[in-house]
């Protein structure tokens, strides 16, 4: 897939991501909003296909579920970074907005166009060259993004086990 790279520094914080003053305005006001300390074009510039690579801790502060929500109905296709907040994790997979892991963010550069694999690990940079590998997730965790996230991976599986012991 193609999209743009939005890149961003260390301790990027769910009050950026989904500033708390507009939770209660709606999805549709959040994405307005959405990273606007950081960048304030980026909700008239992020497009589905996107990508944000960030620095450590990325989605530091609160447990909001609407961090990876807004992220992933802004059109990141997904975050790769040193490091994650553990409930930013958590959410991200539970709502379906993939994340990697990146361990040389000085070689790529914001706004650039990229070319990018989850399957195969990589962000290729087609603005300036370069290729930089990344670490996605294995396992359960790809099977719950594979479905959409953890209720679609819930139902799925207890589809599976209605499936299997005949009907109810």
């Amino acid at each position: 897939m193609k999209g743009t790279l939005f890149v961003f520094g260390d301790n990027v914080d769910t009050d950026v991501i989904a500033p708390g003053g507009y939770l209660h305005l709606g999805m549709d006001q959040l994405l307005i909003h959405t990273m606007e300390a950081l960048d304030p074009d980026f909700h008239r510039t992020v497009k589905k296909g996107d990508i944000i690579i960030a620095g450590e801790n990325f989605g530091s502060g609160s447990s909001r579920e609407q961090a990876p929500l807004v992220l992933r109905d802004a059109g990141i296709s997904f975050v790769a970074a040193k490091s994650f907040a553990r409930i930013f994790f958590r959410n991200s997979f539970n709502v379906g907005l993939p994340l990697a892991l990146i361990s040389d963010v000085s070689a790529v550069r914001n706004r650039h166009e990229v070319e990018y694999d989850l399957e195969n690990g990589y962000i290729k940079d087609l603005t300036g060259g370069g290729e930089v590998a990344i670490e996605v997730p294995k396992g359960p965790l790809m099977d719950i993004l594979n479905s959409g996230g953890m209720i679609n991976f819930v139902r799925q599986e207890l589809e599976k086990i209605r499936g299997k012991s005949g009907p109810g």
